[in-house]
């Protein structure tokens, strides 16, 4: 089938994937409805493992749109009747405009885009041409009426979301910055995709976010061979396959329209109120941003089922898409809604407003009552039957062990100075270096060492300002402040400088864990293990990067490749098993072979090796026992030392017999070497950030 027709001389429209061919992720096609139908949620976040289709739902929402009517030119997407008058096609004096409809924009933001490219800033050729300050908008500008999707927005800067999330919230962008003062209307629909794997939003710009939706990751095999089965049809014939869903599209976007004309006339009576905030207070959200996001999510839902009144089940669904990414408290605490709870609480509602209906709590209409929960099963294995008093467990045997992570210990914050300004691509908060980009304090100005650069105005005139009567002479211009003067700044490319900003940066803190039969006596792991929680809360906090290294019986495995999640690197360690040989060497080297792979990828790495060890070698690499095992052990620590790797080396091995090989060993690395025992509130965590002082980049 052939392409649609289009007006003369335009090229035919982009084949698109229709929303509604979408398979399964219900709760992700009906958050992004919402927020279709009223932008003012404030955006929807998307959190799911690559290939479950949210970016094709974003792309495929915006042309499910209706056509929005713009003035032609217009960089600000102003609607005829409602111009802004920011530009010259709508500025005042202007003569009103005809419209032209066009589809819905849908704008990509980079993950490395700038502020300035964000927000919009001084039109600098402009500025230097006539002297003018004029204002050059930016992507939010451009992203009017329209969607602002930004993929891995956990890799994102933070001060970027934080800029986004207002200005998606108040419906408007505020800038004030280089002598420019400007506003301009910014209603869109925000739309962040993540993968939970590569780290995870601060909880602050979680809650920033109106809703948040878990997509699918697991299918049915009827759903997935359908999936399969429309992605080849698509790909085959696109039009075709577009024609084929015309209809369901042309309703869904008839639904749409007429959504956003009843949401005003929606009623939230007060006893719908008086449940939205008794949810948010049973679930201890913090704030009232929860509360108002429930209440315009619930208006919205029964706009969209063609009702003006607002009940009980679209409080209970509000409820799941606004609450579930505030209920994250703490670091690790995974973000799982309590529906029991939830179901509970509208259930008492619906008693107490409405005696004589049946009470429903589950979507799939049954009545769900105390009597239909399953009897506590206790000790009772699957079949019904007890298992008897003596039976051994099924796991945990005394060659392999898996203990329970201790408890962790607080850490204080530490401003920790980096000797060397280095760029760096991390953001985080351990060292200062410099960004590379916009984020940043403005500390000093440069010539421009790449194109495109931060412009530093201030330097930049500074350095050209000499020089101007000498350039108007040799140019036949009048000497500045005459009036047949053109105004203009005669610049040269070397009067140009570029900023310097600095903030903080990131590290890559990598453990390397003994996990030999030797740490499960007495329960040393435990006590590691906590150790190990302890210092991956700092890590939380200060946003660096995090691996997991364990070496046992006959070598070393990396449980957890350097990821920005820390919720990753405290799962693999609650599931470390402990037992067998320590092939101490082992371990060294293969976390010598993570750092240096890390380094190929980004050069200004700041790496930290974290060793947790007795220092008791007992085999080699190559399965030799005996003294070969410490002597290769101390060769693999003069390796860290030669590669200028900073180390920490904590000392495990306890009782009144000690043999002292973790000192020797850290004499070796040149590495810190802290006690077990001495790891109190600031002991280990301390000697980490403390180490950074010293760091060698």
């Amino acid at each position: 089938m052939a392409p649609p027709t289009s007006p003369a001389g335009a090229a035919p429209p982009e084949p698109h994937f229709p929303f509604t061919a979408i398979v399964a992720q219900t709760a992700m096609k009906r958050a992004l409805l919402l927020n279709a139908v009223n932008p003012r949620i404030g955006g929807v976040l998307v959190r799911g493992k690559k290939g479950t289709a949210k970016s094709t739902a974003v792309r495929s929402l915006a042309a499910l749109l209706p056509e929005v009517r713009v003035v032609p030119g217009c960089p600000y997407n102003c609607e005829p009747e409602a111009r802004q008058g920011l530009c010259q096609r709508c500025g005042p004096g202007t003569p009103e405009p005809a419209g032209i409809a066009r589809p819905v924009p849908i704008v990509d933001l980079p993950v490395g885009a700038t502020e300035d490219r964000l927000v919009g800033s001084l039109d600098i050729e402009q500025a230097i041409k006539t002297g003018e300050r004029v204002f050059e908008p930016g992507l939010i500008a451009a992203t009017h009426r329209g969607i602002l999707y930004i993929d891995e927005v956990n890799l994102l800067n933070d001060h970027l979301v934080d800029v986004l999330l207002d200005a998606a919230a108040m419906g408007r962008n505020y800038v004030e910055r280089e002598g420019v003062s400007v506003s301009h209307r910014a209603q869109f629909i925000l739309v962040g995709t993540m993968n939970p794997e590569e780290g995870d939003l601060r909880p602050q710009l979680l809650d920033r976010f109106g809703l948040a939706v878990e997509v699918e990751s697991s299918f049915q095999p009827e759903e997935r061979r359908e999936i399969v089965r429309r992605r080849i049809d698509y790909e085959t014939a696109p039009y075709e396959f577009m024609a084929r869903w015309q209809e369901p599209e042309a309703l869904e976007r008839q639904r749409l329209l007429q959504a956003r004309q009843r949401l005003p006339e929606v009623q939230v009576d007060d006893a719908m109120l008086e449940l939205i905030t008794g949810i948010c207070a049973e679930y201890e959200v913090d704030g009232l941003r929860g509360d108002i996001v429930m209440y315009k999510t619930a208006s919205t839902i029964a706009a969209y089922e063609n009702r003006t009144a607002v009940t009980a089940a679209d409080v209970r669904e509000a409820a799941y898409l606004a609450l579930l990414h505030r209920q994250r408290r703490q670091p690790f605490q995974q973000t799982d809604l309590a529906t029991e709870q939830l179901d509970a609480m509208i259930e008492e509602f619906q008693r107490q407003n409405h005696p004589r209906e049946p009470h429903h709590s589950g979507s799939d209409g049954e009545t769900e009552t105390a009597d239909a929960d399953p009897p506590d099963s206790g000790d009772e294995s699957a079949d019904g039957e007890t298992p008897p008093a003596d039976a051994a467990p099924e796991i945990d045997t005394p060659e392999e062990q898996i203990f329970e992570v201790g408890a962790p210990f607080s850490v204080k914050p530490l401003a920790v100075p980096s000797p060397a300004r280095r760029p760096s691509r991390a953001a985080g908060r351990r060292a200062t270096a410099e960004t590379g980009g916009s984020a940043g304090r403005y500390v000093r100005a440069r010539p421009p060492e790449q194109r495109n650069a931060g412009l530093a105005l201030d330097a930049t005139l500074r350095a050209a300002a000499p020089h101007q009567a000498g350039r108007r002479a040799s140019a036949g211009r009048q000497v500045a402040g005459d009036a047949d003067d053109g105004g203009g700044l005669l610049l040269e490319s070397w009067d140009l400088r570029e900023k310097v900003r600095e903030s903080k940066a990131g590290s890559l803190v990598l453990f390397v864990v003994d996990a030999s039969g030797s740490m499960g006596a007495q329960r040393r792991m435990v006590a590691v293990k906590g150790a190990v929680l302890s210092l991956l809360l700092d890590a939380y906090q200060r946003r660096d990067r995090v691996g997991l290294v364990a070496f046992r019986g006959g070598g070393a495995q990396t449980l957890l490749p350097p990821t920005g999640s820390v919720d990753l690197a405290q799962q693999q360690l609650q599931e470390m098993p402990t037992g067998g040989r320590t092939p101490l060497s082992a371990g060294l080297h293969r976390a010598l072979e993570v750092v240096e792979t890390e380094r190929v990828k980004d050069r200004h790495l700041r790496p930290l090796l974290v060793l947790l060890s007795d220092g008791r070698a007992n085999v080699t690499a190559a399965g030799v026992t005996g003294v070969a095992a410490t002597a290769e052990a101390a060769q693999a620590g003069a390796l860290v030392q030669q590669r200028k790797i900073p180390a920490v080396v904590v000392d495990t091995e306890d009782g009144y017999v000690r043999l002292g090989l973790a000192q020797p060993l850290a004499e070796a690395m040149q590495a810190r070497y802290v006690k077990l025992e001495d790891l109190q509130a600031d002991g280990l965590a301390g000697s980490v950030r403390n180490y950074q002082l010293e760091m060698v980049n």
